[in-house]
């Protein structure tokens, strides 16, 4: 089963193969560049974000892995599946976080001038995390922002709210499957050229958790360094899902075809 995007969507190149899945193997850079060819084209690019955890959420929630799948662009937000692409012989180049693909777009906007929406979080945390982007880039254009207290039943009237202040990028700083759901469902009615799911970056951003440092990222362990900042909430989720994402990546090599059969 592979994902569909709109016409369009997918930079060139082949798509890579994963268990359900249809990543885009692109780097950072590339990643950032595809980006704001959206604006300029005034396309409107949904990005989904895969790691280790949504591999396994994704394999038991069918509407999550359609909205992930239907994305215009999708990809590698854990090392673990970049590791698995490359045990599957369809390698992809890096790992490009959610949260990196963030801050760059915020660099990049800011030196464009294009304009953006934040949406998600408690109120707080999201006016502690404007007030570090304000500090990071003190010339960003930020159309507006709204926490993620609202439910299903409101998201078109969300969505006819942030189209209103003329957006070009869209951050959703909120969970799974929502922000999921909500890209799929309401992400092109935004008017923003680019809608990019950031998870907890918000929380980053205002200082609410802090990121694993980056030989623990080369490492593959982020997953780890949260855990041990939530042992209660998240150490055994984290295990279990582990396993179950290590026997996902088992089932589909042992399934591949025998190359020299072929």
């Amino acid at each position: 089963m592979t994902g569909s995007a709109s016409p369009g969507g997918r930079p060139p190149g082949a798509p890579r193969g994963f268990p359900g899945i249809t990543l885009d193997p692109l780097t950072l850079r590339q990643a950032v560049r595809r980006c704001t060819e959206a604006v300029d084209q005034g396309e409107c690019l949904r990005i989904g974000m895969v790691n280790a955890a949504k591999v396994v959420t994704m394999s038991k929630n069918e509407a999550l892995r359609q909205a992930v799948c239907g994305c215009d662009l999708v990809l590698a937000d854990g090392q673990a599946v970049v590791w698995a692409s490359r045990l599957l012989g369809q390698p992809l180049p890096e790992r490009v976080t959610g949260i990196d693909l963030f801050t760059e777009l915020l660099g990049q906007a800011a030196a464009r001038g294009d304009r953006v929406y934040f949406l998600g979080a408690r109120a707080e945390v999201g006016q502690a995390m404007l007030a570090e982007v304000r500090r990071r880039h003190p010339e960003l254009v930020i159309a507006g922002y709204l926490d993620g207290y609202f439910g299903p039943e409101q998201d078109g009237e969300v969505a006819d709210a942030i189209k209103q202040t003329s957006p070009d990028l869209l951050f959703i700083g909120m969970s799974s499957p929502r922000k999921e759901l909500f890209s799929q469902n309401f992400g092109e009615l935004t008017g923003a050229k680019v809608v990019h799911g950031v998870g907890g970056s918000f929380d980053i951003l205002a200082g609410i958790t802090k990121r694993a440092p980056a030989w623990w990222q080369r490492l593959g362990l982020e997953w780890l360094y949260r855990a041990l900042q939530e042992p209660v909430r998240l150490g055994r989720r984290y295990a279990s899902t582990n396993l179950a994402f290590v026997s996902l990546v088992a089932r589909a090599a042992l399934c591949q075809p025998d190359k020299g059969e072929e």
